[in-house]
């Protein structure tokens, strides 16, 4: 399926004046944690930093790009092996290892939610002591890797629960550019979200029916990856959108720009081969 959406303010410079050569993307990971609210399904949204580089002042869901130690150190992990995470994104298990990794890495620096436990069956019930809020600081700062925390703290990354959703690229006009996968979780039981990220100004747990309103209403920004997923997944509750992940097909978006009527667009192909 072809849409092509309204070219963004923020792109339209990039567009006008794009790169000699794009730029490699880089691989990254983000996870669209979810919870059942009065309002229906939310998702947990931070708003970038304006002095970000990339997306500033954007919402997004908590995620970032590949560690070295992601893919290079063994991690302690039950659930789907990385041949099948591999399978899932078309890719190969390394990096499909890596790319769960730096998911479940990033989360927790960024908002203390840790998809982890002592074994295949339990997950952290808290993660707001001392300890966990210090690791949490360790990692952003490169001074921990996330394996060498799970073998401290006796952990397991939980694999299953997490679900594959979607792959997106930056444009090739952008100067700074990501290979992104998407994917989902819900809440863990018990668990609740810490302090805020350096990288964000603003961050909450979010009605995602509301928060289209808010981006159809100019109110509030996204990327339209960020857009695509809460249109998606907002039809969901957060006990059935790990199973609705394992049904999808996940196809790799590369939005292109095209000139329609002189007017810049996004145009993206959902529906073709990965």
């Amino acid at each position: 399926m072809t849409v092509r959406i309204p070219m963004p303010e923020r792109l339209r410079e990039h567009a006008a004046n794009p790169p000699e050569v794009p730029p490699v993307p880089r691989d990254a990971a983000t996870i669209v944690v979810v919870r059942d609210g009065e309002q229906g399904i939310e998702a947990y949204l931070m708003r970038r930093q304006t002095s970000m580089a990339f997306a500033a002042g954007m919402y997004v869901f908590p995620g970032g790009g590949l560690a070295a130690s992601d893919v290079e150190l063994e991690t302690p992990w039950v659930g789907p092996d990385a041949a099948e995470w591999g399978r899932r994104f078309h890719c190969d298990p390394d990096l499909a290892r890596g790319l769960v990794v730096a998911a479940v890495r990033e989360t927790f620096e960024e908002t203390g939610i840790l998809l982890a436990g002592p074994d295949a069956s339990t997950v952290v019930a808290d993660t707001s002591g001392a300890a966990m809020q210090a690791a949490r600081e360790s990692l952003e700062a490169g001074e921990l890797a996330f394996a060498d925390l799970l073998v401290r703290e006796g952990l397991v990354l939980r694999a299953d629960l997490l679900g594959a959703w979607a792959h997106w690229i930056t444009p090739a006009f952008e100067p700074r550019r990501y290979d992104t996968r998407f994917f989902v979780a819900a809440l863990p039981e018990g668990q609740q979200v810490g302090t805020m990220s350096r990288e964000a100004d603003r961050a909450d747990w979010a009605p995602l029916s509301e928060v289209l309103r808010t981006v159809e209403a100019g109110e509030a920004a996204m990327m339209p990856p960020t857009v695509t997923a809460c249109q998606e997944i907002s039809k969901l509750t957060a006990g059935t959108v790990v199973a609705a992940a394992a049904e999808r097909t996940i196809h790799t978006v590369l939005p292109e720009l095209v000139l329609v009527d002189g007017e810049p667009y996004l145009e993206t192909n959902h529906g073709g081969p990965a």
